[in-house]
């Protein structure tokens, strides 16, 4: 039998085309990065305690250097809400200055109130309460 050492999931990191812009849009999620490595890293730490990362494609690259970046990824941050208004204020918040919008807020099927936004890099960022 396989032992697995007991282990805490600690970050997700996240390779963006533009930190500037990314700052600026996971700010409005109430993410508050800082650089923690010059203009290509940046760190937040989530108020559930897991660290969001932003790496430039420039510093992936000096590691890895075929890297190449691809819009999206099939992973969706989870955002909870305070409340179901809070779900459309975020929304509006978000799509206001620019963001794209990928599905206005709703009453889900299954009792939540849900919106889904796209990050800078075409990340999928969903807003429930």
């Amino acid at each position: 039998m396989l032992h697995v050492a007991v282990m805490s999931f600690d970050a997700i990191g996240i390779v963006s085309a533009s930190c500037e812009k990314a700052v600026q849009f996971y700010k409005l999620l109430g993410v508050e990065f800082v650089p923690a490595g010059g203009h290509e890293h940046f760190e937040a730490k989530t108020s559930s305690g897991v660290r969001l990362m932003l790496d430039s494609v420039a510093l992936i690259q000096k590691f890895e250097p075929d890297f190449v970046k691809v819009r999206g990824t099939g992973v969706s941050l989870c955002f909870k809400q305070e409340s179901r208004e809070k779900v459309d204020e975020v929304y509006a918040a978000i799509t206001n200055v620019g963001f794209e919008g990928k599905k206005a807020p709703w009453d889900a099927f299954w009792g939540q109130r849900y919106a889904c936004v796209l990050d800078p890099d075409g990340n999928q960022i969903d807003l429930f309460a």
